[in-house]
């Protein structure tokens, strides 16, 4: 149920600070006076199909629609792709920033945080909806376990350290358990479905594999994220290097436009089926991208909002939070500094669309 969000004095202050900006970001405020590059990268996840490199998500849409590279020809600037397997986009992403070779990447929350606390800047620019990929705990099909508590003293696998143990540490936190109720095993999710598949491990704790066990029969979901509050959800988001975004907020303007206007796109109902498709091209059987994006809590345009509400603001704590607890990074960032909300309503304005999403807090 969406309901009005509670914003915080600091949340009130930096959306003031957005609307002031809107002057300076208008056209004809190319704000630095720099050089226009030669060429604008973007970085996102792909996947191989039909034996080409197929970006997916948002990036596959704004390549699609050819606006953004329409828009920088115009300008002499040229749009290049740098696509990267699911598998290591995190750090392909943070070396490509590191290395100067990326100037925006969509990609997710941990790796992110990684980045910037080792001192690589980078501004999150435009939110992707409400969270994007759930978590699952499955145990084995004929195991008698239904809650996390019937797993105490059991074997359990995760893959420390990945984005997706944050909805599982606050599962047991919430249940007043911890790791050392259960016997842990630190093991990729391929290793850990063949490990439940076996039975060397009572429970796994994954993403949307875990419906790939139940549908062969091995497995049986017993709690996701999708019971949870939307913060628990991992998130993708649209990133941009800090020093692209200072040198050149117009460019940047027109790539966080790009980005909301393939996100208006996949909202739109009439285009719920092609997106769902798309989201099988790297081998996902529709069955589990159906389910994947089936939920109940909001409906599916705001599967792609990008505005910066609670529901942001309460994931990046908690991802903050873990990070730092799990010593994955050394020192806390500022969310007041880490995001830049500038370009979101301007985009929206830009678009026609000012009233088209509504805010969520994080319990809707």
């Amino acid at each position: 149920m969406t309901r009005t969000t509670t914003v915080t004095r600091r949340q009130a202050l930096q959306w003031l600070a957005a609307g002031a900006a809107a002057g300076a970001l208008a056209p004809g405020h190319a704000a630095t006076g720099a050089p226009p590059p030669k060429a604008i990268r973007l970085a996102g996840g792909a996947s191989y199909a039909a034996g080409k490199l197929r970006l997916s998500g948002l990036a596959y849409v704004i390549a699609e629609q050819g606006w953004l590279e329409q828009q920088l020809k115009a300008r002499g600037i040229a749009l290049e792709w740098f696509g990267t397997s699911h598998a290591a986009v995190g750090p392909m992403v943070n070396e490509g920033f590191a290395n100067g070779s990326v100037d925006f990447a969509s990609y997710g929350d941990l790796p992110s945080a990684i980045l910037n606390a080792g001192g690589v800047e980078t501004r999150l620019l435009v939110p992707n909806g409400l969270g994007q990929s759930d978590g699952f705990l499955v145990v084995p099909r004929n195991s008698p376990a239904r809650t996390i508590e019937d797993l105490k003293g059991k074997s359990l696998a995760v893959h420390r350290g990945r984005p997706w143990e944050l909805p599982l540490l606050r599962l047991m936190d919430a249940r007043r358990l911890s790791y050392r109720d259960f016997r842990l095993f630190n093991i990729n999710p391929q290793t850990g479905m063949s490990a439940l598949a076996s039975g060397k491990v009572d429970a796994l704790f994954t993403m949307t594999d875990a419906y790939l066990l139940e549908d062969k029969g091995v497995g049986r979901i017993i709690w996701s994220t999708k019971d949870a509050p939307l913060d628990w959800k991992t998130r993708t988001e649209l990133w941009g290097s800090k020093r692209f975004i200072d040198r050149y907020p117009d460019l940047t303007r027109l790539v966080a436009t790009a980005y909301i206007k393939a996100g208006h796109w996949s909202s739109l109902e009439a285009n719920r089926q092609a997106v769902m498709l798309q989201a099988t091209a790297g081998g996902t059987p529709m069955n589990v991208v159906r389910r994947s994006y089936e939920d109940d809590k909001y409906p599916w345009k705001e599967r792609f909002s990008p505005l910066f509400n609670e529901v942001v603001y309460t994931h990046y704590r908690h991802t903050l939070d873990f990070a730092l607890q799990q010593k994955i990074i050394a020192r806390k960032l500022d969310l007041a500094t880490w995001f830049d909300p500038r370009f979101v309503p301007l985009a929206l304005k830009d678009l026609g669309l000012d009233n088209y999403w509504k805010p969520h807090t994080a319990a809707a």
